[in-house]
């Protein structure tokens, strides 16, 4: 967990011609992406190719081990361990000399990632998220079927938004073509 971005910038340097990718989670940003971010301030006039795009998916929770609490215990979201601050990870880069862009729409998304790919330093994309739709694998056990069920049935406040963002990426997913 949280090796994203220090992975990303050990491409950079193995191949710092090259553009690299890190995709990383809002707690993970919190636990030590931020700092790695500072590295990056550091180095990055260093690299041949300079941009390295940071996608934050930004939705206040410690979401993968919020579902993995669903999905593999049962057990409903537990806030006081799962909320994070609210932080603004494109103000922070531009703050430390990167450049840091929102994503708050859906529409936001190609402008973003061709202005990402045309930057000429590294970039974090800020990209605000539901938390309410679920992760959802390409399969599902019945066991871990019972155990959101169970979960969402145990007094979880975002019940109604995460059934309606299940079924949402239920739908998409099976309509989307492959």
């Amino acid at each position: 967990m949280g090796c994203a971005l220090p992975y990303a910038i050990a491409a950079k340097f193995a191949f710092p011609e090259r553009p690299a990718f890190a995709f990383v989670g809002d707690g993970a940003m919190q636990m030590g992406g931020n700092a790695e971010l500072l590295t990056v301030a550091k180095y990055w006039k260093e690299w041949l190719d300079p941009r390295l795009i940071v996608l934050v998916l930004n939705n206040k929770d410690l979401n993968f081990v919020t579902w993995e609490m669903r999905t593999m215990e049962g057990d409903p979201k537990f806030e006081a361990s799962q909320d994070i601050p609210a932080f603004s990870y494109a103000d922070y880069a531009d703050s430390i000399g990167l450049k840091g862009i929102k994503i708050l729409t859906p529409e936001d998304i190609y402008p973003a990632l061709s202005a990402a790919l045309a930057a000429t330093s590294p970039v974090v994309l800020d990209c605000h998220v539901d938390p309410n739709v679920p992760p959802l694998t390409p399969t599902i056990t019945v066991e871990q079927t019972k155990n959101f069920v169970s979960a969402i049935a145990q007094e979880d406040e975002d019940a109604p938004k995460t059934v309606a963002g299940t079924f949402g990426q239920m739908f998409r997913n099976f309509f989307t073509p492959r």
